[in-house]
């Protein structure tokens, strides 16, 4: 052990190191008291303050379990203490589990850990700040890190339309061609039209299935000609039924092999096959992978590009990686694919990430089911928002508005709510349509949108100062005073910068919530009435048209 500490910042650093033989655990554990702790892994079930959930010796690094595909090795209390622990850990968490109200650090030697380490090491950080904004940006300045630039404007500004959650796999020229002009007609904006799952002729070929799209090219050009840029859908495998493209990656190395030299793993598109996984931390395959990309784009004229999964798990199990230090293994996949990809510029979004807050792109949530409570559903629109600011991944893309439409379509009620819980964060993504439902939705719709639209400067002054200082685009609303112990345990609230805060309704029949505002002068964007913070403000009406929002007052 050792203890140090930052005088400009009057912090204070215990350094914990045990190191062992592999086959040795070890289990540190930390009372969570009567705090509020923060960030930790994305969830499907995205509790916040995370304290409220359970996790029982769970692996920490970039997975599909879960939803789990942001894993950083990070939490933040609200006493201003955070712990940071080292990237070669082969780390699992646990929540409530080994002790009852502690969260406790576990160094194994397993599943998905490589079995070729030689030894075991258990090694973290714990720093102590006078409150956790500060705890926060030390911890971005000395471990995180904050983006380097910010993603393209006009995707900030205006709505990306997809087929996915409307069509499924079910595209073709027809459809796509009759979509494009459906939104056309409505009157609404676009940052661009983006086709999605099933393109290919098959999954992995990047090879245009021309009996559904006979003539990608034109349209492609024709939908451009309505005023839309075009995006493309794009993932890491390839299916072993995917021929001439699956032995040539195979037989040049350039998938993914787990410790006994097979190459099968499994993905949501197996479609009776086996799939196989680029092993990107090969520079080869991933040069190969870009440059076939690269052709797709300029055969078709395609402006950018949806790159989806990236998570280590999708790789054979227990994997091994190229080139690398054992003991980053499986997570380093990660780190290459997304770097990989984002060197196709700011109009992309990935999902996946560990250790990778520097790049200058949009992170999009994992897909959120159409459900209004924790079991990601509507309610973990924010949470996840939140926790995704508080790892360093400030430039985050939500899912669809009213979710992926797996289980049901959205209703009116929830597609709305979904829309007014959107509209202060970064980006919009619509699917469904608001002319699904009736012409009131159509009308709270383009409001809605138009209002987003109408904030896209203050989003990008947001993001230009996570760039700059590290600060994240979406706060917790305690981060404008956080010593508040009513804000830091909201978790149906967010920042937009550090004046404006958004209180959506997120209860199914909700016509009224309770807001908290924290201190400050603010003013009501509803009605224009002046509030002096700090304030509970009970059963604020909020009617279906009406999403609850406050600005600071200078």
């Amino acid at each position: 052990m050792e203890a140090s500490g930052d005088v400009s910042r009057g912090g204070f650093k215990v350094s914990i190191t045990w190191h062992g033989p592999r086959d040795a655990v070890f289990t540190d554990c930390i009372d969570f008291g009567g705090s509020q702790w923060f960030a930790g892994p994305e969830q499907k079930q995205q509790y916040w303050p995370i304290q409220n959930s359970k996790l029982q010796k769970y692996s920490v690094i970039s997975k599909e379990d879960d939803n789990a595909a942001v894993g950083e090795r990070y939490w933040l209390n609200s006493d201003g203490m955070y712990v940071y622990v080292a990237p070669e850990v082969p780390l699992f968490v646990d929540y409530h589990n080994v002790l009852e109200n502690h969260l406790c650090l576990i160094a194994e030697v397993a599943d998905p850990y490589s079995t070729q380490r030689l030894s075991n090491i258990l090694q973290y950080d714990l720093w102590f700040f006078d409150d956790p904004k500060i705890a926060h940006q030390h911890a971005v300045d000395t471990y995180l890190g904050k983006p380097t630039g910010i993603p393209d404007y006009r995707m900030i500004q205006y709505p990306i339309w997809s087929t996915w959650a409307r069509y499924s796999r079910e595209i073709d020229q027809d459809l796509l061609w009759s979509f494009a002009n459906e939104i056309k007609d409505s009157g609404f904006p676009n940052a661009q039209f983006e086709i999605d799952d099933l393109w290919e002729v098959c999954y992995g070929s990047l090879f245009v299935d021309t009996r559904k799209l006979p003539d990608l090219k034109q349209l492609v050009q024709d939908i451009k000609g309505l005023g839309f840029r075009v995006a493309i859908w794009v993932h890491p495998f390839i299916n072993k039924d995917c021929e001439p493209w699956y032995s040539e990656a195979l037989d040049k190395g350039y998938l993914v092999l787990n410790e006994k030299g097979s190459p099968d793993t499994s993905w949501w598109n197996n479609n009776g096959s086996i799939p196989g996984y680029i092993d990107f931390t090969n520079p080869e395959a991933a040069n190969w992978f870009s440059d076939r990309v690269r052709n797709l784009i300029e055969t078709y004229d395609i402006d950018t590009v949806k790159f989806d999964a990236g998570e280590s798990s999708w790789s054979p199990q227990i994997p091994v990686q190229k080139d690398l230090d054992i003991n980053l293994h499986p997570g380093h996949i990660v780190q290459a694919y997304v770097r990989t990809v984002a060197k196709f510029g700011p109009m992309i979004e990935v999902r996946s990430g560990m250790r990778t807050q520097d790049l200058p792109i949009f992170i999009r949530m994992v897909d959120k089911d159409t459900l209004w409570d924790y079991d990601n559903g509507l309610e973990t629109l924010i949470t996840t928002l939140l926790s995704m600011n508080l790892n360093g991944y400030t430039l985050v893309l939500p899912d669809m508005i009213g979710g992926n439409g797996y289980n049901e379509k959205p209703s009116k009620e929830l597609f709305i709510r979904w829309l007014q819980a959107n509209v202060f964060m970064p980006a919009l993504q619509y699917s469904f349509v608001p002319w699904d439902h009736d012409d009131e939705t159509v009308e709270i719709s383009r409001r809605y949108t138009q209002l987003h639209a109408d904030y896209a400067d203050t989003i990008v002054a947001a993001m230009e100062k996570s760039v700059s200082e590290g600060t994240p685009v979406n706060p917790p609303i305690w981060w404008l005073d956080p010593h508040d112990d009513d804000a830091l345990a909201i978790a149906d609230e967010f920042l937009l910068g550090e004046t404006i805060l958004a209180a959506p309704v997120v209860k199914p029949g909700a016509v009224s919530r309770d807001v908290y505002l924290p201190k400050g002068t603010w003013r009501d964007g509803n009605n224009g009435d002046i509030i002096q913070g700090p304030i509970w403000l009970k059963d604020y009406p909020a009617p279906l048209d009406v999403l609850p929002y406050f600005t600071l007052v200078e």
